[in-house]
């Protein structure tokens, strides 16, 4: 398989920069099998059946994204630099690995000051990355965070517009709970209270996961020969309650349906040892591309996907590559929104 088999062009127009509102008037193109049907997302109830799960993930997106300031006083008086930081993860000696920008105006020692409350000092690098020691820990770091940090919005929307106040509510699941992501699980953003309702009341059953979704997520594809491509390692869990309620759905009949590639990626990491669900911690790396057998996954809701990414040779593996390709061709000459905040699709083989 070649990078390039996962190709396609994409009119930038179609770049969504923000979501739909409310969120679940976005639409949705659902694909099963061979039949396409324009839709919209509060029509879910059209294609779901009583005795049905949705898998949600419930990473919560933190602020992530800091701008703050470097003084340095040397032979031509004191000098001032911008420093724009990204947090990736934090570290189990208390330090965050993060993105710095530009990380050789920052010396080992050196303070970044990004609010009256919140500072870090660099503490060394680690393959390109900054390890920064902040002033603060546990709820006061959490405060400051809040307050002076921004949504670390996908570059291809960060290239067009900076993140405000908006983004802190739409970049951010309706059932987010468990902090520790920088980047949002996005096919769940066009969830919203009345469409949870209508979907329980029509019988479809909920479980929640968690898988911390790291800026890694957004990084490209450089090997032309797909195979051979490393995948960034995030951190997830299916808990005990969560592996028997899919299993219980699996033995009743019901379609186990994961809300995003995130949870699917989990699911198929937590059925890859037994082939079938099972209670699971730890760093997944997995990477779903064609030829992958599902275990779990009998549908899926995604959003649409760049082009030669991981999540554009997962979507194929799910569906095959020449159906992908219809679909997309579909989506595109619809004028569907694409990315984080662009519209959803339901995929089901």
């Amino acid at each position: 398989m070649k990078l390039s088999d996962f190709d396609f062009d994409l009119p930038e127009a179609l770049i969504a920069t923000r979501p739909a509102n409310p969120r679940s008037s976005a639409r949705l193109l659902v694909a099963d099998g061979d039949t396409l049907t324009d839709a919209v997302v509060r029509d879910l109830t059209q294609w779901l059946r009583p005795g049905d799960r949705l898998v949600l993930n419930d990473t919560k997106v933190i602020p992530a994204r800091l701008s703050g300031t470097r003084e340095r006083e040397g032979a031509q008086g004191l000098t001032r630099a911008q420093i724009e930081v990204t947090l990736l993860e934090p570290r189990a000696d208390g330090c965050w690995a993060a993105l710095v920008k530009p990380l050789k105006k920052l010396r080992e020692g050196e303070t970044v000051v990004f609010s009256d409350a919140l500072s870090a000092v660099l503490g060394s690098r680690d393959e390109g990355q900054g390890l920064l020691r902040f002033n603060l820990v546990g709820e006061d770091f959490d405060a400051a965070l809040a307050e002076a940090g921004a949504m670390p919005l996908p570059p291809y929307i960060a290239a067009r517009r900076a993140a405000d106040a908006r983004d802190k509510e739409d970049y951010q699941t309706v059932w987010a709970e468990r902090k520790g992501a920088v980047a949002a699980p996005t096919a769940s953003l066009h969830f919203d209270a009345p469409l949870l309702e209508s979907l329980r009341a029509h019988g479809v059953d909920f479980t929640k996961v968690t898988l911390h979704v790291g800026a890694g997520t957004f990084l490209p594809v450089k090997v032309e020969d797909v195979t051979t491509h490393r995948m960034h390692g995030e951190w997830g869990e299916v808990s005990d309650s969560a592996a028997a309620e899919i299993a219980a759905t699996k033995a009743a009949g019901g379609r186990v349906i994961p809300v995003g590639t995130t949870a699917l990626r989990l699911l198929e990491t937590a059925a890859r040892d037994t082939g079938a669900i099972a209670p699971w911690e730890g760093v997944t790396d997995i990477f779903i591309y064609p030829g992958f057998t599902f275990r779990v996954t009998d549908a899926l809701m995604t959003n649409f996907h760049l082009p030669k990414s991981t999540l554009m040779m997962l979507v194929s593996a799910l569906m095959g590559q020449e159906r992908m390709k219809r679909i997309y061709d579909h989506a595109i000459a619809e004028r569907y929104r694409f990315f984080s905040y662009g519209d959803s699709s339901l995929l089901i083989p």
